[in-house]
């Protein structure tokens, strides 16, 4: 469906056809009609299907359209700082020709920032994005204008519930009108989030685009390994072919400094992306990879949802991801939009029992690999054996290096 058959405003149209979109991605082409029409959606749709414009087209064109007051009109709640920002930098471009203004608004940032978003939510931004904590943070300050609401918007909604930010939405939805829009996109739809639809939404339409499972267009491959053999492989993986964009996902933000601080030393362009990084940092590595002048970035799970940069060619996972859903939403970052990606994971012994269950998940098993002779021989993949209790046997070692734990 070609987006000059939504009638939306001229203006809207001029920053759909300056961002180069033409056709409409099914989530948009079932959720925008709906969202013009004034229904309650809740939409189940992977990472990197046009969710946001989903939802941004049809706000802004209705926005567009509203008198201009001192109030906010639409909230978009979001997970996390890096989500905000994608969302805001894209709502900046679609809504350009228009007079529709906007405000991320996020943690992490300094006093200016939060001047500046107080000033903004006291006068009545048009559309708001926002983080659950600092928006409690301005909500508790009494100056938000926010009673005159039309659009809620919740982004990555389960991703929210499983960060214990329940509490915090019901809190904030209590500040705004009972009659307004609801919006709900979600990747997934656990017992959690269907209990909080039936609370927020009025007579919802449910749009299921896909569950969710990696596009086919990702080649997926794992290496079955020892833990001593994931930074010589890594190694060897990078220097075997030549890539423009490569992006490796660690478990922990210890391992993700120790992995960047290894490849710098031997030579590769990379560096590593954390919480322990103010936000300002994080801004200026992530702009460094997208405008690719950084050709390797290693992260936490900080970035397996929040991240928007295109033809990344290689995901890595260096520890197996905790379910499923961080599964698809690490590959997720390649193969976006019409292009193809390849994905690999490592497999230790300890992690085996857990890349069983993303197995089952997926449906098939994901292709294993033959250790490269340089490397060596990994151990068998034999989830039942390796469930987790001792750390890593490998013959003729007596100890492996420990996986240390940390945060995210």
């Amino acid at each position: 469906m070609n987006f000059k058959d939504f009638g939306l405003d001229p203006r809207v149209m001029e920053g759909i056809e300056a961002a180069g979109y033409e056709q409409a991605t099914p989530v948009q082409e079932k959720a925008i009609p709906l969202i013009l029409e004034g229904r309650d959606i809740i939409a189940s749709a992977q990472t990197g299907t046009g969710k946001t414009a989903a939802f941004l087209l049809p706000l802004i064109h209705k926005i567009s359209s509203s008198k201009e007051d001192e109030h906010i009109k639409a909230l978009v709640i979001v997970p996390t700082r890096e989500l905000a920002i994608q969302i805001g930098q894209q709502m900046e471009g679609l809504g350009y020709f228009t007079s529709v203004s906007s405000i991320s608004v996020y943690g992490g940032s300094d006093g200016t920032s939060f001047t500046q978003e107080k000033q903004a939510l006291s006068t009545g931004a048009d559309i708001v994005i926002c983080t659950p904590g600092r928006m409690m943070a301005h909500l508790n300050m009494k100056y938000v204008q926010i009673s005159q609401l039309e659009y809620l918007v919740l982004d990555e909604a389960d991703r929210m519930l499983d960060m214990g930010f329940y509490d915090d939405i019901m809190k904030i939805i209590s500040y705004i009108p009972k009659k307004r829009q609801n919006l709900f996109f979600s990747a997934t739809m656990p017992p959690k989030m269907r209990e909080l639809a039936k609370k927020v939404l009025h007579d919802p339409e449910e749009i299921n685009i896909a569950i969710s499972r990696p596009p086919d267009k990702i080649l997926q491959v794992a290496f079955v390994v020892y833990e001593t053999q994931k930074i010589p492989l890594v190694e060897y993986v990078l220097k075997a072919k030549p890539l423009r964009s490569i992006l490796i996902f660690c478990s922990t933000k210890i391992s993700t400094k120790e992995l960047s601080k290894k490849l710098k030393k031997s030579g590769f362009s990379v560096e590593d992306i954390h919480s322990d990084l103010d936000q300002k940092a994080r801004e200026n590595v992530l702009m460094l990879f997208k405008n690719r002048k950084l050709n390797i970035l290693v992260a936490t799970d900080i970035l397996s949802r929040g991240i928007d940069v295109e033809d990344i060619d290689l995901v890595i996972n260096y520890d197996v991801p905790n379910d499923g859903e961080d599964y698809v939403h690490r590959i997720g970052r390649t193969a976006r939009a019409a292009s193809k990606g390849v994905a690999f994971t490592f497999i230790n012994e300890n992690e085996q029992r857990k890349f069983l269950e993303i197995e089952t998940l997926l449906g098939n098993p994901v292709p294993k690999a033959k250790m490269p002779d340089e490397i060596g021989a990994g151990p068998e993949y034999d989830p039942k054996k390796f469930s987790g209790g001792k750390r890593g046997f490998r013959p003729g070692k007596s100890r492996f290096n420990k996986k240390v734990k940390g945060k995210r």
